[in-house]
């Protein structure tokens, strides 16, 4: 006999796989059928956001004590996003810390997300860089993010500036990899010397 915890995933998994949840909230799931506290997710970008057309995978953990607990949810598609980690795709969204409550549910953490990436909160962030870089140049923050998506979820080639693709490959002349090359560029605020001294440090 199934424990609570694993009763209560199966009914939400179910709920979100008998909506059309990816026309409806922009998600889908793939829950995992030897181990229900498993689920890959993904996330379709929001619209008139950098993150537009982008296919985002996320890893859904959920602990024992669930839903007295909330579950651990990590982006495994890299973005360039102030309360997302660029290194490790840890969130940081208060319904994931303090503000959860037993009453929410997956389908309702995942639309949390999606607008989240439609509206950054700066002041509160997983990654002190990109929230540097969103208070003090957005229209860079935006370009690099859409650049992170084009490369990193399939978002469309055209959302990538000219300018900050040929500093790109400028790194990439001298043997940087186009992907590190974003990385360094990204963490600079598109300073090619200081992309050079860090890609050789």
């Amino acid at each position: 006999m199934s424990d609570p915890s694993t009763v209560r995933i199966k009914n939400e998994i179910k709920e979100i796989l008998r909506s059309n949840c990816l026309e409806e909230i922009g998600c889908s799931i793939e829950p995992n059928p030897s181990d229900f506290h498993q689920v890959n997710a993904m996330i379709m970008g929001p619209p008139d956001s950098p993150y537009a057309d982008g296919v985002f995978h996320l890893a859904v953990k959920f602990p024992r004590e669930y839903p007295f607990k909330p579950p651990d949810v990590k982006f495994l598609t890299n973005v360039w996003h102030p309360n997302i980690s660029s290194v490790t795709g840890v969130i940081c969204l208060d319904i994931l810390k303090d503000r959860w409550a037993a009453s929410l549910s997956l389908r309702t953490i995942l639309i949390s997300i999606r607008a989240l990436l439609s509206d950054p909160v700066p002041d509160d962030p997983q990654d002190a860089v990109v929230a540097k870089q969103f208070i003090v140049n957005k229209h860079m923050f935006e370009k690099t993010a859409a650049i992170w998506t084009h490369m990193f979820a399939g978002g469309p080639e055209n959302s990538v500036d000219e300018d900050y693709n040929n500093r790109l490959n400028k790194l990439e002349e001298i043997g940087v990899g186009r992907k590190e090359a974003l990385r360094f560029l990204s963490n600079s605020n598109w300073n090619v010397e200081k992309s050079i001294e860090a890609a050789y440090d």
